[in-house]
């Protein structure tokens, strides 16, 4: 039992610390390649979310030189996956960023479809940078033979020094003046309106005025003023209840639909008061109903009878001018009777 077997097989040696080679999976055995080839990115190799046709279709597009066709219908006669299969697949491409197909119009008004490939999506087209290609360093130009050496100048005659030119005289002063610098208008903001003024002030008016002002901040704290703001608005107010508004009234036009932030709650109330101010109550006339095309003529008392007529001016009724017209008549025919006959 102790004697070696010499014919037995040996066992497989166990790998080497620090060996690459895997045992189980894939080996890869890769050829550096020096042209024709083209380098996709490991995001797109092993993505997750794209499917595999998705995947050799984005590689195939990357592959392809600038301005290849690659509809649908080019692609589905160049590989055997239906038309379905490829626009799906493009559909997947375009969603994950790899494709961005858009259509445009031609200057000859012909609409075609552009279609721009990432091979890494979020990438803008300025940073894309093409790579050069490589030159070889051109040989260094032989040295240039070195001038010849110049001859010296002679020396120059002395000749007599140079006389100082004369001293010109100053430029007289311009006679027109510089065109003077216009500012430019300003445009000024139009001064608020004036607070409105009641016709007829009195105390009453002004104490319930001010207690409306000062009752604002139990309702809204946010229009909580001075009391200085109070006296200054209370002209304001009084102008509103002069008009018969209701301190209710004048409540829900100052306090709601506030800003958010509100700043200045005085200048606020000083602009509700006086765009919002409503106009004096119309009279019982003012609210008569008029009918179109006809003329009310006013009623008159008879100066002789006190009797109510129609008229525009006021006088005697149609009786009693009537009368008097009768009057004046036998009064004229009484004095004909008493003029003498003629002869």
């Amino acid at each position: 039992m102790g004697t070696p077997q010499i014919t037995a097989p040996q066992c497989a040696l166990s790998p080497a610390p620090g060996d690459a080679t895997p045992s189980s999976g894939v080996i890869h055995i890769n050829f550096r390649h020096a042209a024709g080839f083209t380098v996709i990115g490991n995001q797109l190799a092993q993505h997750r979310g794209l499917s595999l046709t998705a995947i050799g279709l984005a590689a195939h597009i990357q592959s392809l030189p600038a301005g290849a066709k690659i509809g649908i219908k080019h692609l589905a006669e160049r590989f055997p996956e239906g038309e379905t299969r490829i626009a799906a697949a493009l559909r997947e491409l375009e969603a994950a960023g790899y494709l961005h197909r858009s259509r445009i119009r031609l200057a000859n008004g012909r609409i075609v479809t552009r279609t721009i490939s990432y091979n890494q999506p979020g990438t803008e087209p300025a940073t894309v940078t093409t790579p050069q290609p490589r030159t070889r360093p051109s040989a260094p130009a032989a040295p240039l033979p070195p001038p010849p050496p110049r001859k010296p100048a002679p020396e120059p005659e002395p000749t007599q020094a140079p006389q100082a030119p004369a001293p010109q005289p100053a430029a007289a002063p311009q006679t027109a003046s510089a065109p003077a610098l216009v500012p430019a208008p300003t445009t000024r903001k139009a001064p608020p309106p004036s607070l409105p003024q009641p016709q007829s002030p009195t105390p009453e008016l002004h104490r319930s005025a001010a207690a409306i002002l000062a009752d604002l901040r139990r309702h809204t704290p946010q229009l909580a003023i001075s009391e200085n703001d109070i006296h200054t608005l209370t002209p304001g107010v009084a102008t509103w209840l002069e008009r018969d508004a209701h301190p209710d009234t004048i409540r829900h036009a100052l306090a709601t639909n506030l800003p958010v932030p509100l700043k200045h709650p005085a200048k606020l109330l000083r602009h509700r008061i006086t765009t919002l101010l409503p106009p004096p109550l119309p009279g019982a006339q003012d609210l008569a109903p008029v009918r179109p095309g006809v003329i009310v003529i006013p009623l008159q008392n008879c100066d002789h009878c006190d009797r109510a007529f129609r008229s525009h001016h006021p006088g005697h009724c149609r009786d009693c001018r009537t009368d008097q017209q009768r009057v004046e008549v036998s009064a004229s025919s009484a004095e004909e009777s008493q003029w003498p006959m003629a002869c």
